[in-house]
């Protein structure tokens, strides 16, 4: 039996006969009555806890919409992306009307719980509702959400705990004897409490810390303290400020100390390493901490390590930390939080993509142990903590502290390179951007035009991602920054490539190459080749690889020159193949002028595959060998090129790249359906088609196509 919830029967029959009616049920009340307890142990029973099968075993999903939240409510893209990532969706689209549409074309044939806490509008909760007639979504709300109307919602409305039921729940919490020895007092300190669930347990919470109080204490100094929170007018609420106060007084002084300023925070969520760099403590000391809060219900432990705040406490807590902290102190725990963010995403940025990481940081470094051992754990502590991340940026552009703010978004980059969360990747940059220039940055503003133009066209938006790239390459023109010229060229040659324009993707690759191997850059010589590669790969009759404008395995903005390593000249048409890498009118539809483009294609490839690893870019080098293989395999080495392809598969796996992962599967079984091998060509398009229904709509229906035209040989 739970020690915070009582009476609440007739509610759960309710909801039961509301699911049997309609697929969206909203549930509302006033702030602190129950709703989340209520949903969640429904919902539990409903997965066979508490008798009956599971009638939803595809899953449940739950999201905190913030709805009263101080920062403002949570923005469905938020949400949609944390729940297509839960559904193993690797790379989730930028816009909401793609995001909506991806996450109902996910849920269509499931069977799914999904509990949409602390909603504000039905215009938020709508775009997170799930598709299909399987699924039952439940929104809980301080407001009645009567617009959920028009989605067939069917509502409930919860109200507060009659007297019996608050004694009953206070008495679990401090115990049966204690109670019997001042049963009045009791019974006043439930009525002072409203009728709220979270005022009862928070009042007993306090009198569980001080054994020897009498009740009759706690009666007497709820009816005393009437007046805080005063813009919280829902009735009941003074009784939570009461009830917050006397908690927050018997706090340890580590316990209040971290509680005023966790209170400060832009995060929603929380871990031992922010706790502890909030309050410039070791972790083993911020754990004690969090452990009291948790125990005087002042926090929520809602996972491994992770914790939060309900929203009247989190304001609780911020107004106690503008009353008992200096101001000073108030913007030292934000810039050592924000320090915190920056130095470890940093690390991780070193990495994962050390050629990348060149820029240079101005934190004070927070003397806590980094959260990752391997490269895994790198992008995994990205990947957890992206919320987090943007809300340090935020906070950091609006403290003006700009360096900070661009200084974070360039070290989420392995981020955005192996997830691709177009979607934060564009809103990331464009803040980066603007903060950049605020900081009077020239060369960390062209950093954010060269990274973000690389969101944007993998995002598809590539009119935008060209105006990116046109501003970076007159401003690094503008700064004679030669290593930045190569880099908007290259982009530029991506981007026209995209848009169907082949010479003018070439005639800015071969600038780009001219450019780099002036400035003594390999690295970006060799990556521009993959596009030529790609391109002369165009050119054969029936043997695109598949156009995927997000591709360029290039892009890492921000490297310094390097010393040449010996890779060879690619714009001199006498030192490679044909030039002129449009299409051929010569070059009827058939296996030898396929073989002739492919021939062409590998020499770029041989070349940028061979750049790569000389410059020490294995994960780099990885795209040109998987396209140096399928290369191989339309030129007549088919054997050859199909193990290549596996070498690569295997790098882009164990990097957690799971685009180029898909990409490297799709290419291979291209070769096996040229080569005549229909069963492996399914086998290869029916596993990366797994892996693209993870990444995105566009991937994925491409695949599907190529699947339903296995019956020919691929011409």
């Amino acid at each position: 039996m739970s020690a915070h919830f009582t009476d609440r029967k007739r509610d759960l029959a309710a909801l039961d006969e509301l699911a049997a009616a309609a697929p969206l049920i909203v549930v509302s009340g006033p702030a602190g009555v129950g709703k989340t307890a209520l949903v969640s142990r429904w919902l539990r029973g409903t997965a066979g806890g508490e008798g009956g099968g599971d009638r939803f075993p595809d899953g449940h999903l739950y999201a905190d919409l913030r709805g009263h939240s101080p920062d403002g409510p949570a923005p469905p893209t938020e949400v949609l992306g944390q729940f297509l990532r839960a559904l193993g969706v690797g790379q989730v689209p930028a816009e909401l009307a793609e995001q909506t549409a991806l996450w109902r074309s996910v849920t269509a044939g499931l069977r799914l719980a999904v509990m949409l806490d602390n909603a504000y509008t039905a215009a938020q909760a709508r775009p997170l509702l799930p598709g299909g007639e399987g699924s039952l979504a439940v929104v809980t709300s301080r407001a009645r959400l009567t617009g959920l109307r028009t989605d067939g919602a069917v509502f409930h409305q919860l109200g507060l705990l009659d007297r019996e039921a608050a004694v009953e729940l206070l008495t679990r919490g401090i115990g049966r004897e204690r109670f019997e020895r001042d049963e009045a007092a009791a019974g006043k300190v439930a009525e002072l409490c409203g009728g709220l669930p979270l005022a009862v347990c928070l009042a007993s919470a306090r009198l569980a810390s001080r054994p020897r109080q009498p009740v009759r204490a706690m009666a007497d100094a709820l009816a005393r303290d009437q007046t805080r929170l005063a813009v919280l007018t829902i009735e009941g609420e003074t009784a939570v400020q009461s009830a917050l106060d006397g908690s927050y007084a018997v706090l340890d002084e580590e316990a209040a100390r971290l509680y005023r300023r966790l209170g400060l925070l832009p995060m929603p969520v929380f871990d031992t390493c922010l706790a502890a760099a909030a309050c410039a403590v070791p972790p083993e000391e911020a754990d004690r901490a969090l452990d009291a809060l948790v125990e005087a219900n002042l926090l929520e432990d809602i996972g491994p390590d992770t914790f939060r705040f309900h929203d009247l406490v989190r304001l609780h807590a911020r107004e106690r930390a503008t009353a008992d902290e200096s101001e000073r102190t108030r913007e030292e725990t934000l810039r050592r939080v924000v320090d915190w963010h920056l130095a470890t995403a940093s690390e991780a940025q070193r990495r994962l993509t050390p050629a990348q990481a060149v820029l240079e940081r101005d934190h004070v470094p927070p003397g806590l142990p980094v959260p990752f051992e391997d490269d895994a754990g790198a992008l995994a502590w990205l990947d957890a903590h992206r919320t987090g991340l943007m809300a340090a940026a935020r906070c950091a552009a609006e403290q003006g502290w700009h360096g900070r703010a661009w200084q974070l978004v360039d070290a989420m980059w392995p981020l955005f390179l192996r997830l691709r969360p177009y979607d934060l990747w564009i809103e990331a940059h464009e803040l980066g951007l603007s903060a950049a220039r605020r900081a009077g940055h020239p060369a960390a503003e062209r950093q954010m035009l060269n990274s973000g133009a690389i969101g944007l066209r993998g995002a598809g938006r590539t009119a935008d991602a060209i105006s990116w790239y046109e501003r970076s390459l007159a401003a690094a023109r503008a700064a004679g920054d030669a290593r930045d010229e190569g880099q908007a060229l290259h982009g530029l040659g991506g981007c026209w490539r995209d848009a169907g324009r082949p010479r003018e993707a070439v005639r800015h690759l071969e600038a780009a190459i001219e450019v780099w191997e002036r400035c003594g850059y390999p690295r970006g010589v060799a990556l521009s080749r993959i596009i030529l590669g790609e391109i002369a790969l165009d050119t054969a009759p029936g043997s695109d690889p598949g156009s995927d404008p997000g591709s360029d395995p290039g892009s890492d903005p921000g490297v310094v020159p390097e010393s040449d390593l010996g890779a060879g000249g690619g714009a001199d048409p006498d030192a490679g193949p044909d030039a002129d890498l449009g299409a051929r009118p010569d070059d009827a539809p058939g296996p030898a002028s396929r073989a002739r483009a492919a021939e062409r294609a590998a020499w770029y490839f041989e070349r940028a595959h061979a750049g790569l690893l000389a410059v020490g870019d294995p994960y780099g080098a990885a795209p040109a060998q998987a396209f140096l293989g399928y290369a191989h395999a339309l030129a007549g080495a088919y054997e050859t090129g199909q193990a290549e392809l596996e070498r690569a598969e295997r790098t882009f796996a164990e990097a957690g790249a799971r685009h180029w992962q898909a990409r490297a599967l799709e290419l291979s079984g291209r070769a096996a359906q040229a080569h005549g091998d229909p069963e492996t060509a399914r086998r290869r398009y029916e596993t990366s088609l797994a892996l693209y229904t993870a990444a995105g709509s566009r991937d994925a229906d491409r695949l599907r196509q190529r699947l339903d035209g296995l019956g020919q040989p691929d011409r």
